[in-house]
């Protein structure tokens, strides 16, 4: 299962958890970042009947209405035990999703 999240969501969730600004120029950036989102936010830990073993991180860039104007957005890929229940799938990426749209 994979969901999307715009850069500057990171951005702000990060600052809002440790109080700094960083910059995500590439998708290594955004990999920390997400891995420290998830450590400090406690989704591994929290959702561990879950099985939740990894999140990997894609980028793509979204185009507004010019090539100047777009938007750098990061797709997350769960990747879970293959035993791991739909339900229990779906309850961990809600959690993460719920916090983004609350920064």
């Amino acid at each position: 299962m994979k969901i999307k999240v715009e850069s500057q969501k990171i951005i702000k969730a990060v600052k809002k958890l440790d109080g700094i600004e960083i910059v995500l120029e590439n998708l290594e950036d955004a990999k920390e970042a997400i891995n420290l989102i998830l450590i400090r936010t406690g989704l591994f830990e929290k959702h561990k009947e879950a099985k939740l073993k990894d999140v990997t991180v894609t980028s793509f860039q979204k185009y507004e209405t010019t090539a100047v104007d777009y938007k750098m957005i990061f797709l997350l890929e769960f990747v879970f035990e293959p035993d791991t229940s739909l339900n229990a799938k779906v309850t961990a990426i809600k959690e993460l999703q719920e916090f983004f749209n609350k920064v």
